[in-house]
């Protein structure tokens, strides 16, 4: 291991992780991502008044479908059976979505990417069926909220 990086071997090559000798465990995992726009383009999303339709249901399925294909986007993940993936989609505050992907799983690994994955493709999917109101609409805030399971323990995101 190089430096303490797991994906990197002795020689400072990129590698996936043996997980062979983890324990098995349940794991958990929460998301987020923020889209911002003009406060008319938010409520639009929101009320579902988009001509290319109900945006937040594409978007909710969008994510879950990202997170199922984590490992073909990001080269090092493993592949995980998912047990539940949800993502809620919210007003947060004036001109802003709040977008919160949930991954877990009972493995041998964790599902950060996975909640990960599914925010952020769920954030572009807003972005996609609103970007012909809003074009300067921004993705802003990706980060992992909170994991739990794992030898590593738990994390929460301090406010």
């Amino acid at each position: 291991m190089s430096g303490g990086l797991t994906h990197l071997n002795e020689k400072g090559e990129a590698r996936i992780v043996d997980i062979g000798d983890k324990a098995v465990t349940r794991r958990r995992a929460v998301a987020q991502a923020v889209l911002c726009g003009k406060a008319e383009t938010i409520a639009t999303i929101l009320d579902g008044g988009l001509k290319k339709g109900d945006a937040l249901a594409v978007a909710r399925v969008a994510g879950i479908m990202a997170a199922k294909k984590t490992s073909e986007l990001i080269p090092l993940c493993h592949p995980i059976a998912l047990t539940k993936v949800s993502v809620d989609i919210t007003g947060n505050g004036e001109g802003r979505i709040l977008v919160l992907a949930t991954a877990e799983t009972t493995g041998q690994t964790g599902v950060e990417m996975e909640a990960l994955t599914a925010a952020s493709v769920s954030a572009l999917t807003l972005y996609d069926m609103a970007k012909a109101i809003d074009r300067a609409m921004v993705i802003s805030d990706l980060c992992l909220v909170e994991k739990s399971g794992g030898k590593s323990g738990d994390f929460v995101r301090s406010p």
